[in-house]
Order: C-alpha cells, then structure tokens, then sequence
C-alpha cells in the first residue's frame, strides 16, 4: 500500500504531527473509496514489517560473516577488508532504519483503526451486536500489544549490534594495520552475542505476525 498522492506526500515531509495525521487520514480516505479498510491496511503493513525483519535477520548475518573475515585476517589488502565491512554496516544500518519506518506505519494504522472501531461502538442499536463487536475489539488490541511489543523489543536489539559495528569500523578506518585487527578480535564474542540475541527477538516478532495476520483473515 503506498501514498500516491503528490499533495499528500508533501504534507507528510512538512513533519508536523497535525499534517502527518491529515496526510494518514487522507489516505486512508483515499483507500476506503476503492474498498480498501484500515483492518486490510493493518494486515498489509505488519506483513511488511515482517519482510523488513527476515530482511534486516539476513543483512546483520551478513554483516557478522564480514566482520569475522576482517578478524580472521592473515595477509592481504586490510583497506579492502575494511571497505567492505563499511558496506556491511551501512547496509545494516539502512536495514534497521526500514525496520523502524515500517513498525511505525504499523502503529499509524493500527491507532486509527482502533480509534474508528471505539468511535463506531456507540452507532449500535443492537445491544448483542455492540458487545460482540466491543469483544472483538479487545481481543484484537490485545493481540496487537502483544505483536508491537515484540516488534519494538526486536528493534531495539538492533542499535547495540549497529554502535558495536560503527566502532569497529571507525577504529579500523584510522588503523589499517595488522595491530588493529588484532584489537577487533576482542570484539567479536560481544558482537555476535548481541547479533544472535537480535535474530532471536526477531524470529519471535516474526511468528507474532504471522499469528496476528492469519487471525485477521479469520475474524
């Protein structure tokens, strides 16, 4: 699901919160004129903050892979190692930030879904209908807390495997010697610990959103 609107994307750069909700309610608007509800935006969004997560699991894989290439260093070109662990870093660090926009998308819709959903409750004439659908209700942002919960932890076990890295790649860009690689070395152990614990959370986060999307399509 993306923004096609020129306006509304403009508005949405503009950073404001007011203009960031005008822009959201727009499109939302927009996408409910073609049968397109915040309920199918949600699933569609977690689903995409799931690939951002199986995507970011393999880029930080990658990046340990290179980083233990770098320590296991024994003759060679040391700058080629280090550019090449640069272009690992900066591509975790473009996975984390895709992460991260994609877990806030999730949140934007889900809090106008909700919002649209408690608002409806009183447009009941039924009694019956309106305590199921209220049932319904809370048993959804019950398992939403539970997913972003385990989306947000996930992503916050991202920033130490990234400062870890930054470091490393600072203190190997102004030492391109055989010493240096020495010194990363004592590094590792920590960094992997923090990558397997990341891909960890993350494949939690990951088996929460296929729970939530099957119940979606269930309901």
């Amino acid at each position: 699901m993306k923004i096609t609107s020129v306006v509304c994307r403009l508005l949405c750069l503009m950073g404001t919160v007011s203009l960031l909700s005008a822009c959201q309610s727009t499109y939302y608007s927009a996408m409910e004129q073609v049968g397109v509800h915040k309920r199918d935006i949600l699933v569609d969004r977690v689903d995409n903050a799931k690939e951002s997560q199986e995507e970011a699991q393999e880029q930080f894989k990658s990046a340990l892979d290179q980083y233990r290439a770098v320590v296991s260093f024994n003759g060679g070109e040391i700058e080629t190692l280090y550019e090449r662990l640069n272009a690992e870093y900066e591509d975790s660090e473009a996975a984390a930030e895709e992460v991260r926009e994609r877990i806030e998308k999730v949140e934007h819709v889900a809090e106008a879904l909700f919002d649209e959903w408690e608002e409806e409750l009183n447009l009941y004439t039924s009694s019956r209908l309106r305590r199921q659908s209220e049932r319904q209700l809370n048993e959804t942002q019950s398992r939403y807390k539970s997913l972003i919960r385990a989306m947000k932890r996930a992503e916050g076990r991202m920033q130490p495997v990234l400062s870890a890295l930054q470091d490393n790649v600072l203190f190997l860009k102004h030492n391109l010697n055989a010493r240096a690689i020495g010194a990363l070395k004592d590094e590792l152990a920590g960094i992997r610990q923090d990558v397997d614990v990341m891909i960890r959370e993350m494949s939690v986060a990951i088996q929460e959103s296929d729970q939530f999307i099957a119940d979606m399509k269930q309901e």
